[in-house]
Parts: C-alpha cells; sequence; structure tokens
C-alpha cells in the first residue's frame, strides 16, 4: 500500500493544493506499514490494540486524501481505483482485528 501511495503521490500536479495533499498522504499513507509493524511486536494487548488503532486511524486519513484528489480533479479517479479500493479493504481488516483483540482482552475494573 505504501509503495502504491509514493507512486499515486509523484502523479499529483505541482500546484499549492497538490503538493499540499501530496504532503499529508505521504505521512497518512506510508505509515501504517511500520505502525503495523510496531502493533506486531507490542508488549501487551492494551498495546497491540492501541497501535492496532493508530494504523486504522492512518488508514482512514489517507482514503479522505485519496477521495479529495479525486473530487478534485487532480488525478483521473481511474488512476486512483485500485488505490482507493486497497485503503477501503485494509480499513475493513483492521477494524474487524481491532473488535477481535477487544472482544478477547481481559476486562479490568475502571478506576
Amino acid at each position: 500500500f505504501a509503495v502504491r501511495v509514493g507512486k499515486a503521490i509523484d502523479t499529483l500536479p505541482d500546484t499549492r493544493l497538490g503538493r499540499h495533499i501530496a504532503g499529508q498522504l505521504v505521512r497518512s499513507g506510508t505509515s501504517p506499514a511500520p505502525n503495523y509493524a510496531e502493533a506486531c511486536a507490542a508488549e501487551s494487548k492494551k498495546d497491540f490494540i492501541h497501535k492496532l488503532a493508530i494504523v486504522l486511524k492512518e488508514l482512514r486519513e489517507s482514503s479522505v486524501w485519496i477521495r479529495l484528489i479525486v473530487k478534485s480533479e487532480l488525478v483521473p479517479e481511474k488512476r486512483l481505483e485500485l488505490l482507493r479500493d486497497e485503503c477501503d479493504q485494509l480499513c475493513k481488516i483492521i477494524a474487524k482485528s481491532l473488535v477481535t483483540a477487544k472482544s478477547t482482552q481481559p476486562r479490568t475494573e475502571s478506576k
């Protein structure tokens, strides 16, 4: 996903809006992979859930930027269709993983 995001960013026009979105998307679109790696190395179930939630947040942000690129007509929709679909699928996978992780997390008393 991160590699495809990078390639999509390179197709954006060198305009004020194009540069702004490129900067935002490069951050949100390349962070899920390393954040997922961090989640896999989590020190506890709570830490895993927290890090996985960050992955989902970054994917959702990427989805917004991808849709904004299309709505702003900076790149033809057809060129970003697969990237948008992949982002949506990753969101669903990570969201379901979070539900599963939370359902198997031991309950603790709140203070």
